[in-house]
């Protein structure tokens, strides 16, 4: 590897990055699926029935610390798509979503490339997506190589091949190890008004190319019912659409194992999501049962709450596992209000895997009930998309078919109602452009669609010419920046102070760019809530403000508003004071000491408080509590008044007094913190007594500030509690 291997505890360096990619090859290429023990896989105190080989290296789900930080992995291949335009960030988020368990990495195209006839070359900066070109590509390819090494896992990198230019940039992937790509003849037709001719004839090539290469396929079915005005009535024609690109496909050479259906559920809550959907997933999955499937949510009804999406991808995940999706996708809002890019990303992995987990096994505990309305249903959505397709068939095949509106009709096949998209065969962008072979025709190159006569004695097409770029990538032709405004070397130069200067900002979309999201609640109606919204923004100093979402809580009550806006300023990394890590004391010195004194301590919930459980496991030997280390204690319960804990320490002769204060209306909780100090003082016993707190809303600053000698927040665990009490009492002299 000419590129050293990542640290986990230092950033990706992009410049080091960008050297030698002249040079760099893929060093494999295909799409790789991930391991699945047959028989389930142990991890911590559980057995799971679906789940993959876990990672080496990565970050579970918040609650993992509960289970010894186990993060077991599902067994579909799950995917992250980026597109902040420009590649360089969109690297270092794939870094991070490889962590949370991505390993299908799709970097979203800019839209405009679809109609350029050629390959672009460079690192331009793109708009709604990141210009392909080889640098981008290699330099991209090159950091899944490290990534993949660092959390042991292969890497699938994935991007799109559409458009006129399709099969100059499926030679391009085939070369430079892509792993996976949308590629559907009728997506370049309906959604991007190619010729329908020249489309088609593309695919072929295109295909051809992706299969020698191994390159996974998704077609783009999915766009008819985000499109279509009611998508829940356009499934018949998006079983046909899938139907059409998987045959096609067949034809052109691909191995059916690589070919995948983009399938998206029709509809979303408040809709009766379930009746739509399932018998949608299990329809197709009895048509296509020798394809791939990869789940993708419904973009059309993703509004700007990132709350409402991944509830929604929550059903759709379990709908995923109950009709076995090979390939589950996670969509975000982020396309529509562009924030914040890199923790959305993370939330939509971690709702694959939080489901996953829970439901795991699933189909062992439930089947589906294809005897009621379920089969009916499903029988219903395959008959009617036979139906169509004969209709397609004999009304003179599909590109006659799209001439007469059949497609993205919003009817329920077989009514039509007239809005579906029209092309016309001698129209769109291509048109006119392609050019028939001679009979002699001979192409030197590997992976070649159609008629190409070799010499005879020629055993492979690319041996008069001592072989194609597909077989010897040293042929291959690298250009590096073009532009001498619009490349990454700028780009980096501006963003050096933030990835590797002493400067920070908070980020959303790329490196240094200031940007932040703000929540909070404005008890106004809808339009009075947005303007206050936009000017509490600029008062705090937030430049560029803008409502990304607003959410009624009341007609008159009030609002819940996210504004995004960019802060003015940079913090020296230099300038902060950062608290010194606390070095513990070696378990068998603390554990020494609580016997050599016979550390006994009183504890409570205090005030008016009826919290229990995070007292209790520091506490209780069953959660590794302070019981374990040889403490023994007195619980007071919760609710107790302050004065209560303090006389019971005197009573017991305890060496320290434990509060817990949950509840923090009015500061209460540091009231109660600062009265149990000044009773301390008061009873003569301040200096005896070792006075610890915790709570949700708890920092260790606050031991200066109330009086105390140790405070602890979330997250805190019974050894730390017993090595803040030895450690006191050896100050004191008291050990």
């Amino acid at each position: 590897m000419s590129h050293k291997p990542l640290e986990p505890n230092t950033k990706l360096d992009i410049e080091e990055l960008m050297q030698g990619l002249d040079t760099y090859h893929p060093p494999r290429k295909g799409w790789t699926w991930r391991e699945v023990p047959a028989g389930g896989i142990d991890m911590g105190p559980f057995h799971f029935r679906n789940m993959s080989k876990p990672l080496k290296r990565s970050i579970g789900l918040p609650a993992s610390k509960y289970f010894e930080h186990i993060d077991p992995q599902p067994s579909c291949v799950v995917t992250t798509e980026i597109a902040s335009g420009r590649f360089e960030d969109d690297i270092r988020r794939m870094r991070m979503a490889a962590w949370h368990g991505a390993d299908h990495l799709m970097v979203i195209r800019t839209t405009g490339q679809s109609h350029i006839e050629g390959l672009m070359e460079g690192t331009p900066e793109g708009t709604g997506g990141v210009p392909i070109t080889r640098k981008q590509i290699r330099a991209s390819r090159k950091a899944c190589d490290l990534i993949e090494e660092e959390v042991g896992r292969p890497i699938n990198f994935h991007s799109y091949v559409s458009g006129v230019a399709g099969p100059e940039v499926a030679v391009l992937f085939a070369e430079e190890g892509i792993n996976g790509a949308h590629q559907d003849p009728q997506y370049n037709v309906l959604y991007r008004n190619v010729n329908m001719y020249r489309s088609f004839v593309d695919a072929a090539e295109a295909k051809k190319v992706m299969a020698g290469a191994r390159i996974f396929q998704i077609d783009g079915a999915h766009n008819a019912n985000a499109t279509a005005k009611a998508g829940w009535l356009v499934m018949p024609e998006l079983m046909v659409q899938h139907g059409i690109n998987c045959a096609y496909s067949v034809l052109a050479g691909m191995d059916k194992q690589l070919i995948g259906l983009s399938t998206v559920p029709p509809d979303a809550p408040p809709a009766p999501k379930l009746w739509y959907d399932l018998p949608y997933a299990v329809a197709l999955r009895d048509f296509f049962s020798e394809y791939k499937m990869r789940a993708q949510q419904n973009t059309r009804y993703i509004e700007a709450d990132i709350e409402e999406a991944v509830r929604t991808h929550t059903i759709d995940t379990l709908i995923s596992m109950l009709t076995s999706a090979d390939i589950q996708s996670t969509i975000t809002p982020d396309e529509g209000r562009n924030v914040p890019w890199h923790y959305n990303n993370i939330r939509g992995i971690q709702t694959v895997k939080q489901t996953w987990a829970a439901l795991d096994g699933i189909k062992e505990l439930l089947t589906l009930n294809k005897a009621g309305p379920l089969g009916e249903m499903v029988r219903d959505l395959k008959e009617r998309a036979v139906a169509f397709l004969e209709e397609v068939v004999e009304t003179g095949g599909y590109f006659a078919a799209v001439e007469k509106g059949f497609f993205v009709d919003s009817g329920k096949y077989p009514q039509r109602n007239g809005d579906g998209i029209t092309r016309d065969s001698k129209g769109g962008v291509g048109v006119d452009t392609i050019v028939a072979r001679d009979a002699d025709y001979m192409a030197p190159v590997c992976d070649h669609f159609g008629n190409n006569k070799l010499p005879s004695g020629i055993k492979k097409p690319c041996d008069p010419i001592g072989g194609c770029t597909l077989c010897k990538p040293e042929k291959i032709v690298y250009l590096p920046e073009l532009d001498p405004e619009d490349n990454v070397e700028n780009r980096l130069a501006k963003t050096l102070p933030y990835r590797k200067g002493g400067k920070i900002k908070p980020e959303a979309e790329w490196a240094g760019d200031g940007v932040v999201l703000m929540q909070f609640v404005v008890t106004e109606a809808e339009d009075v809530a947005r303007e206050a919204a936009l000017e509490i923004a600029r008062k705090m100093g937030l430049q560029d403000p803008e409502v990304v979402n607003l959410t009624p809580m009341h007609p008159s009550e009030g609002c819940f508003v996210e504004v995004k806006g960019k802060t003015s300023f940079d913090i020296d990394k230099a300038s902060l004071k950062i608290p010194p890590k606390v070095e513990m004391l070696p378990e068998e010195e603390i554990r020494a000491a609580v016997k050599q004194l016979g550390i006994k301590v009183v504890a409570g919930t205090v005030g008016e408080d009826e919290h229990s459980v995070g007292l209790r496991e520091i506490l209780d030997i069953k959660h590794g509590g302070i019981e374990k280390y040889g403490v023994k204690y007195k619980y007071l319960g919760t609710s107790v008044p302050v004065a209560k804990l303090v006389d019971a320490a005197i009573e017991t002769g305890a060496h320290a007094i434990l509060i817990s204060t949950i509840i923090s209306h009015s500061d209460v909780h540091r009231q109660n913190m600062r009265k149990l100090a000044d009773l301390c003082k008061e009873k003569g016993i301040r200096g005896k007594i070792v006075l610890i707190a915790g709570g949700t809303q708890v920092n260790r600053d606050m031991a200066k500030e109330t009086g105390l000698d140790a405070t602890f927040g979330r997250g805190t665990k019974g050894i730390q509690v017993v090595d803040a009490i030895v450690k006191t009492l050896k100050e004191r002299k008291q050990l």
